[in-house]
């Protein structure tokens, strides 16, 4: 079912990010999980799997939209939360695995964050040259509108009773990427290739190896014919 990723990539890492906000600069990180996957024979397995509450900087709070919507408070991320510099040393371990391709659900939000997560502790190198697949550009390729994850989910019969936590979405991310593949295995098209609202743009800061496209609707076409 994952058959033309693995053809190319010896691990497939699918990963989510919780934010206390939108903005990749100036909100954090507050909860990170991956899932490394490898291939062994015609059965993806799941070798690793890591999630953890990241501590929030001193003296910035949690809005209440973002604990209404994760759960999560700023009492848990005070007696839970892994101290940064921790969490970005195992995320680079976890991302010198061999061959990989990153995956995450509207990666463009997940990747930005990342990104500037890992270069406050230098570490951003460890995604030089690793390729990227947004699950959401391919999901806006096969069904109609609305295109949230629980929409996704909903649409190919998943269990979304963990959404909203970073391991949750993370598991319903690689369940859906499987579900796609088994549907048609044209994955290894989207490596690199991210679909945006032509309406609003790139949202955040472009990503300087992939390839963006407008992605309609209702398109007769896939992203990766046009």
């Amino acid at each position: 079912m994952l058959d033309s990723l693995f053809r190319s990539f010896d691990n497939i890492i699918v990963f989510d990010v919780e934010t206390t906000g939108f903005d990749f600069k100036r909100d954090e990180i507050i909860e990170i999980a991956m899932l490394r996957v490898a291939g062994k024979g015609n059965t993806p397995v799941v070798e690793e799997s890591y999630s953890t509450l990241v501590s929030l900087t001193t003296d910035r709070v949690l809005p209440a939209v973002i604990t209404s919507l994760t759960g999560i408070t700023e009492r848990q991320l005070l007696a839970e939360g892994a101290p940064k510099d921790t969490v970005s040393a195992k995320l680079a371990d976890i991302l010198k695995t061999r061959n990989p391709l990153l995956a995450a659900y509207n990666a463009q939000f997940d990747l930005s964050f990342l990104y500037y997560f890992l270069r406050n502790f230098a570490k951003e190198n460890v995604l030089k040259n690793v390729k990227m697949l947004d699950v959401l550009t391919v999901y806006k390729d096969r069904k109609p509108y609305p295109h949230k994850l629980s929409d996704a989910a909903n649409a190919y019969s998943l269990d979304i009773s963990n959404a909203h936590r970073a391991l949750g979405d993370t598991r319903l991310t690689y369940e859906l990427l499987c579900a796609m593949g088994k549907e048609s295995d044209d994955l290894d098209r989207y490596v690199n290739l991210f679909g945006y609202n032509p309406k609003y743009g790139v949202s955040g800061q472009k990503i300087s190896s992939v390839r963006y496209l407008p992605q309609k609707y209702d398109s007769d076409k896939k992203l990766y014919e046009m």
